[in-house]
């Protein structure tokens, strides 16, 4: 039997020629995100770089960057969101590790990597999570050391971190019995953020933050909408929430709030249209209605609505829409 750590365990079983990620089926054929819920997102996420745009003085052309594409789903909506005019000076990028799903427009450049120079947004909905990292448990003696993995997801304790990774511990989870060691997520981000020329770096995510740590972390696996063990063999998604704070990018203006109040913010609410509709116009009622019912799914407290937004505006000011909404906590890393 083979073990290593489970950085790159998860990296070949998410990413590797065979890895979940590069499966045809894509993301959705497992699970269900705000992109993949309803339209609503898509159409927030444009009005979102509607807001980028005009606080950038509406550059001639205006980026928008999908990281985590999943098959193009949201660059998809956001373009057929967006009002002619802006769409006409939009450079969408998808950023994804698989092959480029077929029927996508042809103005969307499909990249594995994150471009570089670019002006705009940066979008990267429930990427961070699926960044591969280290878990570390604490010994009989209170010491953390790494938690090695098995084929078949069982685990055992290995050696004692090295340098970086027990000063990241010390800084962002002192206190956890099993610990996500966030570093290479922190680095993902930050490479992200230091591509963009100008513009607002958003990553949403399942999150905690300095306070509240889950005491036992919160790796897990997903395959055909139910959540299952975590096993590194390619048959399920592999997951872990996020350590936003962590993740900050020191020296950039950093805004955090909740699913719920930014899609408020961007005008997405789950309040049921007047009732006097549905004797006037009973069509535009039930389509109200559903609409209704998917902006309180996005915006659920308990579910996709606590969802953490990271925001970063790179030598541009923050967009006033975003700026002026209570409940921002303005992160100092």
């Amino acid at each position: 039997m083979t073990w290593m750590r489970w950085r790159p365990a998860a990296d070949r079983a998410l990413y590797g020629a065979d890895g979940f990620y590069r499966r045809p089926e894509g993301p959705a054929g497992h699970f269900r995100t705000s992109v993949h819920a309803s339209g609503l997102y898509a159409g927030a996420v444009a009005r979102l770089l509607g807001e980028v745009d005009a606080a950038l003085g509406r550059p001639d052309e205006l980026a928008f960057v999908d990281v985590g594409a999943g098959r193009g789903e949201l660059v998809t909506g956001v373009l057929a969101a967006l009002p002619p005019d802006t769409a006409a000076r939009v450079r969408p990028y998808a950023v994804e590790l698989a092959a480029r799903p077929a029927g996508l427009p042809d103005a969307v450049l499909w990249t594995d990597t994150v471009p570089s120079g670019a002006v705009g947004l940066l979008f990267a909905n429930e990427w961070l999570d699926n960044v591969p990292l280290d878990v570390a448990e604490r010994d009989a003696d209170g010491a953390l050391r790494y938690v090695e993995v098995a084929p078949d997801g069982g685990e055992r304790l290995g050696g004692a971190l090295d340098a970086a990774d027990a000063a990241w511990a010390e800084r962002w989870w002192p206190d956890g019995d099993r610990v996500e060691l966030g570093g290479p997520r922190d680095a993902a981000w930050a490479a992200a953020v230091g591509a963009l020329e100008r513009g607002l770096a958003v990553a949403v995510d399942y999150a905690h933050t300095a306070g509240a740590r889950p005491p036992f972390g919160t790796l897990t696996g997903f395959r055909a909408g139910r959540e299952v063990p975590p096993v590194p063999d390619g048959s399920c998604d592999l997951t872990a929430h996020v350590a936003l704070d962590a993740a900050a990018v020191p020296g950039v203006h950093s805004l955090w709030t909740t699913q719920r109040d930014a899609l408020h913010a961007l005008g997405v609410h789950g309040g049921r249209p007047p009732l006097a509709l549905a004797s006037d116009d009973p069509a535009a009622y039930l389509r109200a209605l559903g609409g209704a019912g998917e902006a309180a799914e996005l915006t659920d407290r308990g579910g996709l609505g606590a969802f953490g937004w990271l925001l970063q505006a790179v030598r541009m000011p923050v967009p006033p829409l975003l700026g002026a909404l209570p409940g921002w906590q303005t992160l100092v890393p």
